[in-house]
């Protein structure tokens, strides 16, 4: 058996972080056996789907590197197929025409809130109305039980008392969500259902479309929730954010799929996993049963890891999108010499481009604060005492710099009381506007021996 499985979101809104887990999981199952994943636009609520939150789904899907097999499937394209099979299923007497009007339907509710609704024209008993439009519900099982082997969660029965006569296809002719999932997760050849525990009702539900028409259910598979760190319903100040979202804010997609990974899933003590190896060790047996807490200081610090595993050429592109920047050839070679040194700091993009900024900064560099006092106080005196003997350096390297800058250190140390910390202070806040930095003698190697004596300049 070819294992085939699918990701199936409404376009209703953003590709959130518990969706592309779960996109993120059928993906992972579906290239560790070989077989083929799907992606499934679920776009039948007509009012709420937008074409933006389609694309938005794409991208986020694309972003995350979970590319699916064959031309996307969109579910409303398929309406019509999705009716066929509701009439089908009345001509095999397995469903019925129920003429129940949404007031009649109210009152049975009202005077029986606990029981599940049995339509009088279930069994062709009470006569059809004139002029009112029909629906055509399923025939619920009226005994026995129905049992799921859950691949996560154990087998797990309901009673089919519990099951009502549901709506199959809507008085307009329109399909439901019920009906169009099951036609679709069988006519694309779904053998895997891996979603959220949240739809264990919908499976018993659409469990009884698969035994009307006699074809073979898939296994499911059920994951728990994602919850916030404080064991609460995942909301937006937990992390339920669009996976847009976490590109904004400097997350890598190789970090965000190896978390996700992990929330719910494990493999012994492991916790940097390669895509290859995830590939490789992904199951089902190894999801367990209870919800995973998000947490962001956890993403955070796996972030740094994939950053400082990064190609630098990659980083420079993302440093420069993320800060916007308009940067020619020139300082795109400074941030690639640079960014071995940037990128061992960093935990965030965003960061990495703060911390990167000044050396892609236009000349003046704008000091703040503190970098201001440090230049006022006696740094400009240091400066101008440095420059000479930096214009005479021919090789403009680490161990030069930092030994012409010793030597001043040593010189003026009993007259101005100077030690090496204090001397490269005002030259770090001449050269990058800032108090803090990666070592000086590499920044301005990186920078060369123009830009340095420049920016240096600027503040005497």
């Amino acid at each position: 058996m070819t294992v085939i499985t699918r990701f199936a979101p409404s376009p209703t809104g953003f590709l959130h972080i518990g969706g592309a887990r779960t996109a993120l999981f059928n993906w992972l199952y579906a290239k560790h056996h070989g077989g083929k994943f799907y992606l499934r636009i679920e776009d039948t609520d007509r009012a709420r789907s937008t074409p933006e939150a389609t694309q938005a789904i794409i991208d986020g899907m694309k972003w995350l590197g979970l590319e699916h097999d064959g031309e996307i499937v969109y579910q409303f394209a398929r309406s019509s197929r999705h009716a066929e099979i509701a009439h089908e299923l009345v001509a095999k007497g397995k469903a019925f025409y129920c003429y129940t009007t949404q007031e009649e339907l109210e009152d049975f509710r009202t005077k029986n809130p606990n029981a599940k609704f049995r339509s009088p024209y279930r069994n062709g008993d009470k006569p059809a109305p004139a002029g009112v439009p029909a629906v055509i519900r399923i025939k619920a099982p009226m005994d026995g039980e129905t049992t799921i082997h859950d691949k996560v969660q154990g087998s797990v029965s309901i009673k089919n008392s519990e099951l009502d006569d549901m709506i199959l296809l809507r008085s307009d002719g329109t399909p439901t969500y019920m009906l169009a999932v099951v036609v679709d997760d069988h006519d694309m050849g779904i053998t895997h259902i891996i979603r959220g525990d949240d739809h264990h009702t919908n499976s018993f539900r659409q469990l009884m479309i698969y035994d009307a028409m006699g074809w073979k259910a898939p296994e499911f598979a059920h994951i728990p929730l994602i919850h916030g760190a404080d064991g609460a319903k995942l909301s937006k100040r937990h992390g339920a954010l669009g996976v847009d979202e976490y590109r904004k804010m400097g997350y890598l997609p190789e970090a965000i799929r190896n978390y996700l990974l992990r929330l719910g899933w494990s493999h012994g003590d492991d916790e940097i996993i390669s895509t290859s190896q995830a590939i490789e060790w992904f199951n089902l047996e190894s999801i367990g049963k209870s919800p995973s807490r998000f947490d962001f200081a956890k993403l955070e610090n796996l972030n740094g890891h994939y950053i400082r595993e990064a190609d630098d050429a990659r980083l420079v592109e993302l440093v420069i999108e993320s800060g916007k920047w308009e940067v020619g050839s020139d300082k795109r070679k400074i941030l690639l010499r640079a960014m071995n040194g940037l990128k061992q700091r960093a935990k965030t993009i965003v960061e990495l481009a703060e911390n990167a900024a000044f050396y892609v900064a236009n000349r003046p560099i704008k000091l703040d604060e503190k970098a201001s006092e440090i230049i006022a106080k006696d740094g400009k005196e240091i400066i101008a005492a440095l420059l000479p003997e930096l214009k005479k350096l021919e090789d403009f390297t680490h161990d030069n710099l930092q030994q012409i800058c010793k030597n001043y250190a040593e010189k003026s140390g009993q007259k101005l009381g100077q030690k090496l910390g204090n001397i490269m202070s005002p030259i770090r806040a001449a050269i990058t506007g800032k108090t803090a930095s990666p070592s000086m003698f590499e920044v301005m190697e990186i920078l060369g021996k123009n830009e340095t004596i420049e920016r240096l300049r600027d503040v005497c």
